[in-house]
């Protein structure tokens, strides 16, 4: 059994834009996400529930307003669901545990690197920098993000 699920405090814990796009799926106002300008070394996992997401290793700067990534740190950590709202077809992107909704996948990313852009809400993550990584029980991801 996994160690990562859902989890109703941290659900009741969630700001209001929080709560609005991973539990009804949301979006921020681009620009606005507090990391997408984030540039330390880290993991960004499911703020919902822990499991690990993204990392920093995998994020680049695409012009969007939202946080960027090539891929996910664990392919199975995320789900890729068809999504026909507000009149666009799009590739929605969801956690697998939590099913936290995240953001949307586009094929517009660096073609060097796989050709996908992971668009991210920051709302969705929370990131834990590389130095506090062991200490929160994600010491097997450090030799993934890069160093």
């Amino acid at each position: 059994m996994s160690k990562y699920f859902k989890d109703s405090t941290r659900v009741n814990q969630l700001n209001e834009i929080e709560h609005w796009v991973t539990q009804e799926n949301g979006t921020e106002r681009p620009g606005t996400g507090k990391y997408l300008n984030n540039k330390d070394m880290g993991i960004y996992v499911d703020i919902v529930s822990g499991e690990p997401l993204f990392s920093s290793h995998d994020k680049y700067e695409s012009g969007c307003g939202w946080p960027s990534f090539t891929k996910p740190l664990i392919s199975s950590h995320v789900t890729e669901l068809q999504d026909s709202s507000h009149g666009m077809l799009r590739t929605e992107v969801r956690s697998k545990f939590a099913d936290s909704h995240l953001g949307h996948v586009f094929p517009d990313g660096p073609q060097d690197r796989g050709g996908l852009r992971y668009c991210i809400n920051s709302a969705s993550l929370r990131f834990i920098p590389v130095d506090e990584m062991e200490a929160e029980g994600y010491g097997d991801y450090i030799c993934k993000i890069g160093i």
